[in-house]
């Protein structure tokens, strides 16, 4: 018996399968990448990830999957865009598509997205499955209606994926929140931008106790957080993603990526594909080739690593479990087993400010995670460090250099102060 599909993919399964995809969905997602939307697979990736972050919370986790399926149904198959090419205008579009969608896409009971297939072993779409709910009355179907609350939250939630998508700097547009600010809706009430604590970065402060609290760690527990330590100098110090360091299909990172040049002399770390969707090399600090220098000599390695190394960049505790390196014990680290490192850590470190009477910076630090990091490098290199934004620029893989300017941050009297003894001629 042939498997029955829904006239639209469902995209994202429970929280629970979220970061390991779905076959059926793949293949979808690769012939919309390859006939319709050329990024639609990272778009995939990304609001898997965004997600992920939500799985605290089953109703708001339930409502953005919703929502964001809908809303990458009408791009891909409707609109043949990508989420980034999006304006006000289309958003508009969006929104008139779910006031009156096709009757063959509303369902009027609600059903599971996925179910499993006993015969298959595996999570496959539900048949029964419809993007839009309708209501019945006295056994009768009414007319499809869009509620102001509903549209309202349906913006809502758009416009906080577009602030993720912001914050990893996929994007520098919110055609979602630009839509509501000239909206209806901000008649009564005036548009206040919310901060999104994914563009934040720790004070010099509260990151001096992650690395305090992570130098610890390795010195008290090394067999299990000389890695720890290695990872939270590798993501501070290239500004990395987690996604750029961790295994998924096609994608298994490795030491050999620390690579010297043969004529300066210098080394950099190369990532080979990023969710920009661009190579980069990224030049290495003094203090993270140490760093590099003293974890191979803990994992028995010799000093650096040659061109052509196989090693991992980073080896499980215990041997992986289930997929293709079940059973091997230097099996890369997975998205999951890398965020959840970090964010013990950042906690670890919050527990200890606060034990020093730092409460405020603690439950600062509470609200950021593994990202955090990443903008904390970027902010500390063109604040303290006083690197050129251009080399910040290249190191962190911007396209625009006013992406890189969002992170100077100068007062009024440090403006006054490098302006003070400015002179007129400089012969």
């Amino acid at each position: 018996m042939s498997q029955e599909f829904p006239p639209v993919y469902p995209l994202f399964d429970k929280s629970e399968f979220i970061l390991t995809g779905n076959s059926y969905v793949n293949q979808y997602i690769t012939q919309v990448s390859l006939t319709k939307v050329p990024d639609a697979g990272l778009i995939i990736e990304h609001c898997s990830d965004w997600l992920f972050e939500q799985r605290q919370s089953e109703n708001n986790y339930k409502t953005y999957r919703s929502e964001l399926t809908t809303f990458l149904h009408w791009c891909f198959d409707v609109a043949s865009l990508s989420p980034i090419q999006l304006t006000r205008k289309d958003i508009s579009r969006y929104i008139s598509y779910c006031e009156k969608p096709p009757e063959q896409l509303i369902g009027y009971f609600n059903v599971a997205q996925f179910k499993q297939d006993k015969a298959l072993d595996e999570r496959v779409p539900n048949a029964q499955w419809r993007p839009f709910v309708g209501k019945k009355q006295y056994g009768e179907k009414q007319p499809y209606v869009l509620s102001d609350n509903a549209l309202k939250t349906k913006i809502a939630i758009l416009s906080s994926f577009y602030g993720y998508l912001n914050s990893e700097e996929y994007t520098e547009r919110n055609p979602a929140q630009l839509w509501l600010k000239h909206s209806r809706f901000a008649i009564n009430h005036k548009y206040v931008k919310n901060e999104d604590d994914n563009n934040h970065a720790f004070t010099k402060l509260q990151w001096s106790y992650v690395v305090s609290t992570v130098n610890n760690m390795a010195e008290h527990e090394p067999e299990k957080h000389q890695r720890s330590l290695f990872l939270i100098n590798l993501m501070y110090c290239c500004y990395l993603r987690i996604s750029e360091i961790s295994a998924r299909a096609g994608y298994s990172p490795m030491m050999s990526q620390f690579r010297q040049d043969s004529h300066t002399k210098t080394w950099y770390f190369h990532v080979p594909f990023s969710k920009s969707g661009k190579a980069r090399n990224i030049a290495v600090s003094k203090s993270l080739l140490k760093s590099l220098t003293h974890y191979r000599a803990y994992l028995g390695l010799t000093d650096l690593p040659s061109i052509t190394e196989q090693h991992p960049l980073f080896t499980r505790h215990k041997a992986a479990a289930h997929g293709r390196e079940a059973g091997q014990i230097s099996a890369n680290l997975g998205i999951r087993q890398i965020r959840d490192e970090l964010d013990k850590i950042i906690d670890l470190a919050a527990d200890k400010a606060l034990e020093d009477g730092f409460e405020q910076d603690s439950l600062l630090m509470r609200k950021l995670t593994a990202h955090n990091i990443r903008h904390t490098g970027i902010t500390h290199d063109i604040n303290i460090n006083q690197r050129p934004l251009s080399h910040v620029q290249a190191d962190a893989g911007h396209e625009s250099i006013d992406t890189t300017s969002q992170y100077l941050h100068t007062t009024q009297i440090e403006r006054h102060q490098s302006a003070a003894n400015k002179p007129l001629d400089h012969i």
